[in-house]
């Protein structure tokens, strides 16, 4: 496949890689409403902010939709907008990869992008997620009216790109059916079974049993169907859909048959189309006034709308699940994601996490009716709790910090061993769970109640006991251990079928 370079890309691609594990800190005063729904606001760059939530978040999210910067080589208030191409690579690569990541299997990432960058997007993208797991281009209109000071065309759309993270295993909720592929269904018949519009009964493929006269309740024959077509069911089938009331001759029974198709036995769903108009999704001009009314102001250039990011949740999700926007902007993602009934984390790393972002949701969780509240009868209720990004999980000598709490590493080692988040065990144990047939426990910070130096941090025949008591009654396997020391032997270790690693040295070259 071919591939994209540029000046830094061999660096680029391994970038992600070189990021540390960092904490997020909790901040209490700016969280809102209920902290135990599991929605997160957090601020702080979202190359770290993402790779802290690997551990416990890889795998688990169903949509991501990003709105990245265009390079537009605008000057934006809240964003530097104004990058190299090759910066603005720098910039996208280590994200998608980590992005990659968190999504999980039957989920799907959804990119906004304008043509500046589009097209170079479109090719990382091939390269990180697998050209095949692309699903589409969808188009936005996002404009209301054409530009007509553009010197060339005027730009009335957006790129929305959609990757699946497994196109084998991404399915797309079908589209509820307009009002527009409603509108010619009418019931001038009365008809109990209600709306219906008529579909022609000839068409121009041969059919051996579709050549015969029809006789109107008026009393006119029709020899047989217009041009060398043919009917398009046999007789027999024909009279049987006269007797079910299927078969519509016209007001005055004269007219050529036409088969009754009626609204009620409708596919409801639709498939989701790639023209998305802005009647249909809102534009610019709705998206401004939708922060206008939610701040006094907007220094946000290029703000979504709520529907679009309405439809592209509706296409990808169901309530409940849990959605990732890591280029947050103005908050609409998460907003949106509330009012849906959606989990959420949303990254921000500008200033105005605090001042837009966190005031928004605030305004959602208590009711705010602007956007597509009305459309949802969203009445408020839920929360978020807020995070900062605080120290990485080691320090500059490579040591674990000291206040590093258990949990939080228990949390990293599993995650560099598995690649799926860790679910927290019974308080006390030093075993963090079973996969594929090896168990995983870590000695740490005095999880036995034993700080001593020859106690609960290193692996004695006495940790080793109390470790074989915490396993799974059945279990017979091997054993990964990570510790500060371990004081058996060699053979000791390969007879009890255990792997030891010693902390931090082997915590930090896998994580």
């Amino acid at each position: 496949m071919p591939t994209l370079r540029w000046l830094t890309r061999d660096d680029d691609i391994r970038a992600a890689a070189r990021v540390p594990y960092r904490l997020l800190e909790e901040v209490p005063d700016l969280g809102h409403g209920d902290r135990d729904t599991g929605n997160m606001l957090i601020h702080g760059d979202n190359l770290d902010a993402l790779k802290a939530l690997l551990p416990f978040y890889a795998g688990q999210v169903k949509c991501i939709c990003i709105d990245p910067p265009y390079n537009t080589r605008s000057a934006f208030e809240h964003y530097d907008d104004n990058l190299e191409h090759s910066q603005w690579l720098a910039i996208m690569w280590p994200r998608l990869e980590l992005l990659r990541e968190l999504l999980a299997e039957d989920g799907s990432i959804w990119v906004t992008i304008d043509d500046n960058e589009g097209h170079y997007l479109k090719v990382i993208i091939d390269e990180i997620f697998g050209r095949r797991n692309f699903v589409a281009n969808a188009l936005w209109q996002k404009v209301f009216s054409p530009k007509n000071t553009a010197r060339h065309f005027s730009d009335d759309h957006d790129h929305v790109l959609v990757v699946a993270r497994d196109a084998d295993r991404w399915v797309p909720n079908p589209m509820p059916r307009s009002e527009r592929m409603n509108k010619g269904y009418k019931n001038p018949d009365n008809d109990p079974r209600g709306p219906w519009t008529s579909g022609d009964l000839s068409a121009r493929n041969f059919y051996g049993a579709g050549r015969y006269p029809i006789k109107c309740p008026s009393g006119r024959v029709i020899a047989g169907p217009p041009n060398g077509m043919y009917w398009r069911v046999s007789e027999e089938r024909f009279w049987e859909m006269d007797r079910e009331g299927r078969i519509w001759w016209g007001n005055d029974g004269n007219n050529t048959p036409r088969i009754k198709r009626f609204l009620s036995e409708v596919k409801q769903g639709v498939v989701p189309q790639t023209l998305w108009m802005n009647t249909e999704v809102g534009n610019t001009q709705e998206a401004k006034k939708e922060v206008v009314a939610l701040f006094g102001e907007t220094n946000f250039m290029t703000p979504k709308p709520e529907r679009l990011i309405q439809r592209i949740m509706s296409i990808a999700t169901n309530p409940g699940d849990l959605v990732l926007d890591s280029f947050l902007g103005s908050g609409t993602t998460a907003a949106v994601a509330q009012k849906m009934g959606r989990r959420y984390i949303g990254i921000e790393m500008g200033d105005h996490a605090e001042s837009h972002c966190q005031p928004r949701l605030k305004k959602v969780v208590d009711g705010e009716q602007g956007g597509i509240s009305e459309a949802m009868n969203w009445k408020g209720g839920g929360g978020f709790r807020f995070y900062r990004l605080g120290v990485s999980v080691f320090d500059e000598t490579g040591q674990i910090r000291p206040d590093i709490e258990f949990p939080v590493l228990a949390a990293h080692v599993w995650f560099s061993e598995v690649r799926s988040p860790w679910s927290k065990p019974a308080t006390g144990s030093p075993v963090l769970g079973v996969h594929d047939g090896r168990a995983y426990v870590l000695l740490y910070n005095g999880i036995l109640g034993d700080r001593s130096a020859a106690g609960g941090n290193v692996l004695t025949r006495r940790t080793l006991a109390t470790i074989r008591d915490a396993l799974p009654e059945d279990f017979t396997g091997p054993v990964t251990v990570y510790g500060e020391r371990s004081a058996l032997s060699d053979a000791s270790l390969v007879r009890e079928q255990i792997t030891f690693r010693q902390t931090p040295y082997d915590v930090k070259a896998r994580a």
